[in-house]
């Protein structure tokens, strides 16, 4: 037993506090900055109307509220269902899978094939694993399972070769598969320019923790799409720098 603030404290009270603080800590990290954040203020928002209506008698508004948030947590595997589902994929791969471990010279043939297709306006979609597996669309792609050079990614890309449809995965330093098919994202009106390979990788981004880098064909530039976030417009000294700190 412990004693702060003129409380006793056992060890399993403790313990229980710290869990309840990490559980809430990585929640926290989870929905930062994505559209799940706004989802939760609104359900706070939601959750201070019940408690004003219960304190001031308003009996109508306070039975629908209750009738609501009976049914909270069915209503939240409803509409975090995609951000449940990411992460607890993050959370089973961070604990049993290995980081990829990427060479600072695999990096650099990557970068160098990206850069070289963009200046030719080649399309490309390359798709670099990290924690999260992506068995079940590597068994929809070609098996390629080879090492990884500029000549070959520009190679699978080259137009009208049999391979240039799709995207390329890459893990532990090596071309496993290619012509993979990849979810597409939901985009805003303001996204609706982009194409269908930045939909892609953006998709495939939100839900695992992957790195995919894009070569539009159109304006022969350079994007890359990293937790359902696209940076766009990027040289290969920025390329490099974004992959070095995000693989290395």
């Amino acid at each position: 037993m412990f004693e702060f603030l003129g409380f006793q404290i056992s060890w399993k009270e403790l313990l229980d506090i710290g869990l309840v603080a990490v559980v809430y800590f990585y929640v926290i990290l989870l929905v930062r900055g994505t559209r799940a954040a706004a989802i939760i203020w609104g359900l706070f928002f939601i959750l201070l109307v019940y408690y004003t209506s219960d304190v001031f008698g308003l009996y109508t508004l306070n039975w629908l509220l209750t009738n609501f948030l009976s049914s909270i947590f069915l209503i939240i595997i409803i509409l975090f269902q995609r951000d449940i589902r990411k992460g607890l994929a993050q959370m089973g791969a961070g604990r049993f899978w290995r980081k990829n471990d990427f060479k600072i010279a695999v990096i650099d043939e990557i970068c160098s094939a990206m850069d070289s297709m963009a200046r030719r306006k080649i399309g490309a979609l390359v798709v670099i694993q990290k924690n999260v597996p992506l068995g079940d669309i590597i068994e929809k792609g070609v098996e390629v399972d080879s090492k990884i050079t500029k000549q070959l990614l520009i190679n699978i890309f080259w137009p009208d070769t049999p391979l240039h449809d799709g995207a390329v995965v890459i893990n532990s330093n090596r071309i496993v598969a290619a012509s993979c098919i990849l979810p597409l994202a939901q985009v805003s009106t303001q996204q609706s320019s982009i194409g269908t390979r930045h939909r892609a990788a953006l998709g495939i981004s939100e839900e695992t923790d992957v790195v995919a880098i894009v070569v539009s064909e159109e304006r022969g530039s350079i994007s890359v799409a990293i937790g359902g976030k696209l940076t766009t417009s990027l040289d290969i000294v920025r390329l490099k720098r974004v992959l070095k700190n995000t693989l290395s």
